[in-house]
């Protein structure tokens, strides 16, 4: 059979537009891209890029108040939210073109355009055209999940968080992951009063529980007000704001953000009449191959709910052109990925929590607990947490966890170490860094828990 294209890539966020490059760069196949939003994805456009801008937007105050304990005579005004939002919305612009431009670059066709499955070779547009492929690849992200409570409506997410007309004073952030934690840190640093609501009895459930609690304490000593055990049961309009009806009784916000996790983003897209497996969570089932139940389908990234990080949807997307059109076939490798939760104070980790390594081996546990330097200077009761979880047995740290300034940086470097197997003797026979916060990771010598 003659096709249109040898592939037809359904998503132009990280992962899908990694795979349609790189299939298609030196000619090595015929390529086109449906994205019915903006080129760039989630990661680009509402997630992990704007919210970092305004993560870095909301640590100025803390920045600016240690520059005057440093002998500084700064002040500060007001925060401007028009002003960074224009700024915001200029840059991720410019990172939309980048996208745009590489895939042109490397020769692929775009059809800005809703894209759905007809057959295992073919794509309808939503102006009425169908496209044929050899190879389809559904990359099509995930989507917030706002449980069906009464005035569902009057709440916003993480997609819409970016385009306030303005600030609220006060603000319910629903959820207790990442996303839910990292924008009640986000709010509260721009100045918003933050309430957190989680039904769970501790928020960033799967992590380390002593991060956990330490990430706590440091959120709700920054001023949010962090209710645990605590469920929101309807919202409604009141003439002071929303009000939200909870577990405990009423009260009026001016903003109720929902981040309540994410949803793989695979309704409508004609997948089940296909043949193509989706799990109880509405993922596309595939092999390691990214390959579906219907050979000629694939999936990548976060519509797969397998590790939902951009990273690793760019892996496994390269992994799949290389694959089936580079002659070099290899898997994406979803072990001891490392990854940084931007709460404040930020979170990195890679491997096992002590509880999981707690389950499988004995295990000895090294903590560092301390107040950094800078912040010392300035005044503040920061504390930084630095802990490696080691098999009692083949003497491999298991674990790395950092809770502090820079957490994502330094995990990054750490995890090469924990990927290539480093023992807790590699760590210790580490010369320090003098002075960083980064040397108690190769200073710790006495453990604090043995197993």
């Amino acid at each position: 059979m003659d096709f249109d294209f040898d592939l037809f890539v359904i998503g132009g966020g990280s992962g899908g537009v990694r795979a349609a490059r790189i299939a298609a760069s030196e000619g090595r196949a015929r390529v086109a891209l449906a994205e019915e939003s903006r080129m760039g994805g989630t990661c680009v456009i509402r997630g992990c890029v704007p919210k970092k801008l305004m993560v870095y937007a909301s640590e100025y105050p803390g920045l600016m108040q240690d520059a005057r304990a440093y002998g500084w005579q700064v002040s500060s005004g007001a925060f401007d939210w028009g002003h960074f939002r224009a700024r915001l919305e200029a840059e991720l612009t410019r990172l939309e073109g980048a996208y745009r431009g590489g895939l042109k670059g490397a020769g692929v066709t775009i059809f800005d355009l809703r894209a759905t499955l007809v057959d295992a070779h073919t794509v309808a547009l939503a102006d009425g055209r169908r496209v044929t492929a050899k190879h389809i690849l559904i990359a099509t992200g995930g989507r917030p999940f706002v449980p069906a409570i009464p005035g569902a409506e009057l709440a916003i997410t993480s997609n819409e968080i970016f385009h306030l007309d303005a600030l609220p004073a006060r603000a319910l952030v629903v959820g207790g992951g990442y996303i839910a934690s990292e924008f009640a840190c986000i709010l509260n640093g721009l100045g918003v009063k933050v309430t957190q609501s989680y039904r769970g009895a501790q928020i960033l459930r799967g992590f380390d529980e002593e991060c956990r609690a330490q990430i706590v304490s440091a959120m709700q000593g920054n001023g949010i007000d962090l209710r645990l055990s605590h469920e929101v049961t309807a919202l409604r309009q009141g003439a002071e704001g929303i009000i939200a009806e909870t577990s405990t009784g009423a009260e009026a916000f001016d903003l109720v953000l929902y981040a309540t996790g994410r949803v793989p983003n695979t309704a409508g897209l004609g997948l089940e009449a296909l043949g193509v497996e989706i799990g109880t969570r509405g993922q596309i089932v595939v092999d390691a191959h990214s390959q579906t139940a219907v050979p000629s389908v694939f999936a990548v990234g976060d519509v797969t709910d397998r590790i939902n990080l951009t990273p690793v949807a760019i892996r496994e997307g390269h992994a799949f052109a290389d694959t089936i059109f580079g002659g070099k076939p290899w898997q994406a490798d979803h072990d001891l990925v490392a990854s940084a939760v931007f709460t404040q104070p930020e979170f990195g980790t890679v491997g096992l929590s002590e509880e999981a390594a707690r389950v499988q081996d004995k295990i000895e546990v090294y903590t560092a607990s301390f107040r950094p330097m800078q912040s010392l200077f300035a005044g503040r009761e920061d504390r930084v947490l630095m802990k490696l979880v080691v098999s009692q047995s083949s003497r491999r740290v298991l674990g790395c966890h950092i809770v502090g300034p820079a957490a994502g940086e330094m995990i990054q470097l750490a995890a090469i170490a924990v990927k290539m197997g480093a023992t807790k003797e590699d760590f210790d026979r580490t010369v320090a860094v003098h002075p960083t916060m980064a040397e108690e990771l190769v200073t710790m010598r006495k453990p604090s828990r043995v197993d």
